[in-house]
């Protein structure tokens, strides 16, 4: 019998276009299988929930066809994915001691995520049957 009460929890700490896709494709699919997810967005990861940041992420030079690519093949830009990800209730940690050491505040990013220290997110992922970095 499956386990509605499963737990993923997803630490993002780098903040490219792949870092991206990988951290919301896997954080939408565990919520639409109904998995708790949580996020930790810590240094260069921040960028994915910025409000501007996200809609503008690198891709890995060398590698920049595969914006072509995602377009072909009808993938969700990063933005619908985020959207998707807050819509199917996936908790968003912005990390504090990042936001503080870069001068960031709440208010750079987009709207619904939470902010906290490791602590925080420590507290969330002890209970996690997955626990995924990126």
């Amino acid at each position: 019998m499956e386990n509605n009460n499963t737990r993923v929890a997803i630490i993002a700490a780098n903040g490219g276009m792949f870092d991206a896709y990988k951290v919301f494709n896997i954080a939408t699919a565990a919520a639409a299988s109904d998995k708790e997810v949580g996020i930790f967005f810590t240094f260069e990861g921040l960028n994915l929930i910025h409000k501007e940041a996200h809609k503008d992420l690198p891709l890995p030079e060398g590698k920049e066809h595969f914006q072509e690519g995602f377009e072909k093949a009808n993938v969700p830009g990063i933005s619908d994915l985020l959207e998707m990800a807050q819509e199917m209730g996936v908790k968003m940690i912005g990390c504090q001691m990042t936001m503080d050491v870069m001068n960031l505040e709440k208010d750079d990013f987009v709207d619904g995520i939470e902010v906290g220290g490791a602590a925080s997110f420590i507290e969330f992922a002890k209970d996690a049957d997955i626990s995924l970095t990126f």
